[in-house]
């Protein structure tokens, strides 16, 4: 019986969830916007304080590897690696959308979860209604072209938090728009259970979180009217 702690923080929300045999036994969200560095490690600290009152052996990690919110990603990883470094247990990375298409599965659709980029490019995939990829991750500018052609042919429920966006431009009577849906440690339980039973681990001192895109620092407007002041005074 495999005992596997779970940790998701590629959105806003942050959450912890511990998995037995697969099944979820012990579950910590918070929704408040991007406080992951406070609260994960008090939800691990809780989490463990459950493990060891019912003796359990903690066997491996499962950490939510992106796309996302590029420190989201980087302090949950982090504390993954930790973890699995000073336990010497195995590291789990799990996509960050197929977690969210978790959630709604399983479904008479396919399924497509949208993470917010910015303006309106989005990071999405396409799952069937088995959760079998139809097309990877990727970043893409929705417009009114977006998944034309199989949604002639089939009905798609979009979710996520890019998907709000794209409510006025893909118009066909076969999207279907879901809201609330965003990924939780909770939902990676079937798929880290499976991955931990073939030993598809990754390295813990190599892994690094799957971003998509290359992290862009941005100086804050206020700074630039500074420094453009200066120069005039």
């Amino acid at each position: 019986m495999a005992c596997i702690l779970s940790i998701e923080s590629s959105t806003q929300t942050a959450s912890v969830a511990v998995s037995t045999d697969g099944k979820l036994v012990w579950n910590k969200e918070d929704n408040c916007s991007f406080s992951h560095s406070s609260v994960l490690g008090v939800y691990v600290a809780e989490a463990f304080r459950y493990i060891q009152a019912n003796r359990f052996r903690l066997d491996a990690v499962a950490v939510s590897e992106g796309p996302g919110s590029y420190t989201g990603l980087r302090i949950g990883v982090s504390l993954a690696k930790g973890l699995c470094f000073g336990l010497d247990i195995p590291l789990i990375a799990l996509p960050t959308l197929k977690i969210m298409a978790h959630r709604l599965a399983p479904s008479s659709s396919c399924l497509c979860p949208m993470i917010d980029a910015r303006r309106m490019e989005v990071y999405a995939s396409l799952y069937d209604e088995s959760l079998n990829e139809i097309e990877p991750v990727r970043a893409i500018i929705i417009d009114k072209d977006s998944y034309r052609e199989i949604l002639m042919q089939k009905k798609i429920i979009f979710f996520g938090t890019g998907a709000d966006k794209c409510k006025s431009i893909i118009c066909s009577p076969h999207a279907v728009f879901v809201d609330g849906v965003y990924p939780v440690a909770s939902a990676m339980i079937d798929d880290a259970e499976k991955a931990y039973i073939k030993k598809e681990w990754v390295d813990v001192a190599y892994f690094e979180p799957f971003y998509l895109k290359e992290f862009q620092a941005t100086v804050p407007k206020n700074k630039v009217l500074n420094a453009v002041a200066s120069t005039k005074s």
